[in-house]
């Protein structure tokens, strides 16, 4: 565990240096625990594969300070190990008609129905929110399924599609380039900047995705 400077008003906290399942769940817990820290010049707390960036005020603390009180309560933590938030879950209805899906169906060797079943017959983890606001990347996709990224990614992937990439899902919340493979749209509404949270989903949530009758 280090501290690491992120440009001028940002800390990253490494903890680790190979992407896991484990590690994940530390990164989680981790930044749970600095959020219940209520430290008045951390601005955002963003989890990461590795770690976890710290955002704050840099006209009312010093790296230096910050980063000794983030490296304090990142070993009360890992002594105590404190319950993180409350994991929630979510159940998205998707209607599976996306432009991709004969070809994923043709490319995995598998019926379309088959895709569907596969897809909608697992609970998946949000690993961490990126690329837009709200982009949720789900692990992990069942194996049969998981292909790589599309050769031309499309100038445009309406907001609310359901799509797959490697070895993870996820909906795209806004209107946005994209080059993952689409299967199925929602009608859920994935990032509303007039809410609060703005965006549905949070790292260590879990998703299941339901088809739509």
């Amino acid at each position: 565990m280090r501290a690491v400077p992120l440009g001028d008003s940002g800390i990253t906290i490494a903890l680790g240096t190979v992407r896991s399942p484990e590690l994940l769940k530390t990164v989680h817990a981790t930044a749970a625990a600095l959020a219940a820290e209520k430290l008045p010049e951390i601005q955002d707390i963003v989890p990461a594969y590795l770690g976890v960036a710290i955002f704050y005020n840099s006209l009312h603390t010093s790296y230096s300070e910050l980063a000794a009180k983030l490296l304090a309560a990142c070993k009360r933590e890992s002594n105590s190990r404190p319950v993180a938030d409350e994991i929630r879950e979510h159940e998205i209805s998707v209607t599976y008609d996306g432009a991709d899906l004969e070809q994923v169906s043709v490319s995995c060797g598998i019926s379309v129905g088959e895709v569907i079943a596969r897809h909608s017959g697992r609970r998946y983890t949000v690993d961490l929110l990126g690329f837009v606001p709200g982009f949720g990347y789900l692990s992990e996709l069942d194996p049969s399924l998981q292909l790589p990224r599309r050769l031309q990614p499309r100038p445009r992937v309406p907001a609310g599609r359901v799509a797959i990439g490697g070895a993870q899902t996820a909906v795209y919340p806004l209107d946005t380039p994209g080059g993952w493979h689409i299967i199925g749209r929602t009608d859920e509404t994935m990032f509303d900047p007039e809410r609060d949270p703005p965006a549905l989903l949070r790292a260590g949530d879990i998703v299941r995705f339901v088809p739509s009758p």
